[in-house]
């Protein structure tokens, strides 16, 4: 979402970010884990507390991810896994990767899902052309659920972990869209702040990166790392 199936969210920034060599294998699952309260705390970092104190959070479990927190906003939290990322992208398997990210309301009913069946797709051990096929016959099945207009989410945390470098990248929004060229959005034009710096087959829409001023607690992000 974000990252998320379709390269998303996650997928965009770790391309940017990652200085990550490509790893063969998932890791042993226990090195993607958290503690339940460590990462309901992380999640919330993702969006101002206006936002993500009246969020519903998701934590991952062997199982998947599951709902820890209901909120009332109809906004979902959550810490994305490097395998959020596109298939292509060598941080797939990272385990060290944490990625705070906060949907609104559109994308949590339609690119959450994505982002949900893909952890299911690695916890249950399937491989990169695995899910690859999987996700090709979604799409030739047209049961693959494109992005609702208005769908975005708040990925501000100063504490997400994006590469191996220890550092992270600047706050930034994500719009998920279906169906848009570059130059519909903006994107990689002088002096554009929308970037939109990868195209990941087989998913069929685009995730455009906006970056922004200040983190979630409200400090100023003066450069990126």
């Amino acid at each position: 979402m974000r990252g998320v199936i379709f390269a998303g969210a996650f997928g965009a920034v770790l391309l940017c970010a990652s200085m990550a060599q490509a790893a063969p294998a998932m890791a042993p699952l226990d090195q993607y884990m958290m503690p339940r309260d460590a990462e309901i705390a992380l999640a919330k970092t993702a969006a101002p507390p206006s936002i993500s104190d009246k969020a519903s959070v998701m934590v991952l479990t062997p199982q998947g991810y599951e709902t820890a927190v209901k909120g009332s906003n109809g906004f979902v939290c959550f810490v994305e896994r490097a395998w959020l990322a596109e298939f292509t992208n060598p941080i797939f398997w990272n385990s060290a990767v944490r990625g705070p990210d906060c949907l609104n309301p559109p994308a949590a009913r339609s690119v959450l899902p994505h982002d949900l069946e893909r952890a299911k797709w690695v916890l249950a051990g399937l491989s990169i052309p695995q899910m690859i096929e999987r996700t090709k016959a979604e799409l030739a099945a047209k049961t693959y659920i494109m992005p609702e207009p208005g769908a975005m989410s708040f990925m501000l945390s100063k504490e997400q972990k994006l590469g191996n470098s220890g550092g992270h990248w600047h706050p930034h929004l994500m719009f998920f869209v279906a169906a848009r060229s570059d130059g519909d959005m903006g994107a990689n034009l002088a002096g554009s702040p929308v970037l939109h710096p990868f195209e990941s087959a087989p998913e069929a829409f685009g995730t455009f990166l906006v970056p922004v001023g200040t983190w979630s607690d409200g400090t100023p992000a003066m450069e990126m790392h």
